[in-house]
């Protein structure tokens, strides 16, 4: 089962997060049909989203990433409730590019490093909380982790990854979240940095069995953590026929007339989901008069 575990550090100001998220993956790269490092792309994208959407306390909040780093990938989007259900898309899913050393996907490559990263935060205020900084590499992970040191000023530990099975489906994903709070000095600093070195790639332990808890217990296996909660998480959209029809409506009453009179009807696709919605000529013009009537 996909989930999220967060923990505190008892007597040390940490607190962390880990996530495993084989299923959510495999939906997104299912949904997008996307080849393996738009596979393993987004899906690092999705499960950053997903810890940072469960750490919002706004029980309607939500949180969106957006990668725009001029690689052949294109823009890749990822969209978390406050309960780490996530959903995204990537722009270009049938990308491919040489392969680093041992085989290894180069995410950094096809994602780019020549843009940003974009976090939304709505917390059901007016206006959202909306942040950006330049991409580090493209990796992902790394580029989590300098948003929170520059935007929010938090020291954070980020790793994300993504195995991809010979049959190009994802046999494991997962990463952890690790930020330090106010107070904390070298030795605590010290004492992450070599629990991260210790752990090395988390893909490749989470396919050996290894939970997102026993994650963060080897990687913070120098504190004493209490675990707050263990959630499930999946890949989630919300998108509705109601809601596409709103989405129609804010189009407008004379391109609603365009749309009955050149193509008797509309088609939407969910960008997220790839469910495909249809319209007849009939139901856009009971869209247009009510639109009209208001």
């Amino acid at each position: 089962m996909d989930q999220i575990v967060r923990v505190i550090a008892k007597g040390a100001p940490v607190k962390a997060m880990a996530i495993s998220a084989r299923d959510t993956v495999e939906r997104a790269r299912a949904i997008h049909n996307c080849w393996p490092v738009a596979s393993a792309a987004l899906g690092r994208l999705l499960m950053a989203a997903s810890m940072m959407g469960a750490a919002i306390k706004e029980e309607e909040g939500a949180v969106t990433l957006r990668i725009k780093g001029g690689g052949p990938l294109g823009s890749l989007t990822a969209v978390s409730d406050s309960r780490g259900n996530v959903r995204g898309y990537v722009q270009n899913p049938d990308v491919d590019v040489p392969r680093k050393a041992k085989g290894k996907l180069d995410v950094g490559a096809a994602v780019g490093a020549d843009g940003e990263l974009t976090v939304i935060r709505d917390l059901g205020l007016k206006e959202p909380y909306i942040g950006s900084v330049q991409l580090v590499g493209g990796e992902i992970a790394e580029d989590v982790a300098a948003y929170f040191v520059e935007s929010e000023q938090v020291p954070t530990a980020c790793a994300l990854g993504v195995l991809i099975a010979p049959d190009q489906t994802v046999q494991a994903a997962g990463g952890y979240l690790i930020q330090l709070l106010p107070g904390a000095d070298e030795a605590v600093v010290s004492a992450v940095e070599r629990g991260v070195s210790k752990l090395g790639a988390v893909s490749a332990r989470l396919d050996s069995g290894m939970e997102p808890l026993g994650l963060l217990r080897e990687v913070l296996g120098e504190f004493e953590l209490e675990v707050l909660e263990t959630s499930p998480i999946a890949y989630r959209c919300y998108c509705t026929r109601d809601r596409v029809s709103r989405a129609l409506i804010s189009l407008g009453t004379d391109e609603l007339d365009s749309l009955i009179k050149e193509q008797g009807g509309a088609e939407l696709t969910c960008q997220f989901c790839d469910k495909v919605y249809r319209f007849g000529a009939e139901e856009l013009r009971a869209l247009r008069d009510g639109a009209s009537a208001k």
